[in-house]
């Protein structure tokens, strides 16, 4: 597993520059293939519409991610260390012990993401 990194695709510099509101009205049209394997730390990601994203492999270091429905999003292999997850919905498959761990010791959440 690759360490997640920076990018300069124009969907992932969207939402580092963070009008998450441009990028959710922006989210149609966009190539949002590679926003896998990123770093997304401290950023603040409220309000995103997560739905159908595949976020695996990515770091969200201490990101804010408050009321986020998760719920239709790859999120498979990512770390949450020190993020804000209050009110967040996440996969079904996604054990709360998973979540716990992500967020208190950084490690790499892991669930099935099959159907």
């Amino acid at each position: 597993m690759a360490q997640p990194t920076l990018s300069n695709d124009p969907a992932y510099q969207l939402l580092l520059s963070e009008p998450i509101d441009g990028f959710n009205l922006k989210k149609k049209s966009l190539d949002l293939s590679n926003l896998a394997g990123k770093r997304y730390q401290g950023l603040d990601l409220r309000k995103l519409d997560a739905d159908g994203l595949d976020l695996s492999d990515s770091h969200f270091r201490n990101a804010d991610l408050r009321g986020i429905d998760f719920r239709q999003t790859n999120l498979e292999g990512s770390s949450f260390a020190g993020a804000k997850i209050s009110g967040c919905y996440f996969p079904k498959n996604l054990s709360p012990a998973e979540i716990t761990m992500s967020v208190d010791k950084g490690t790499r959440v892991r669930y099935s993401t099959a159907s």
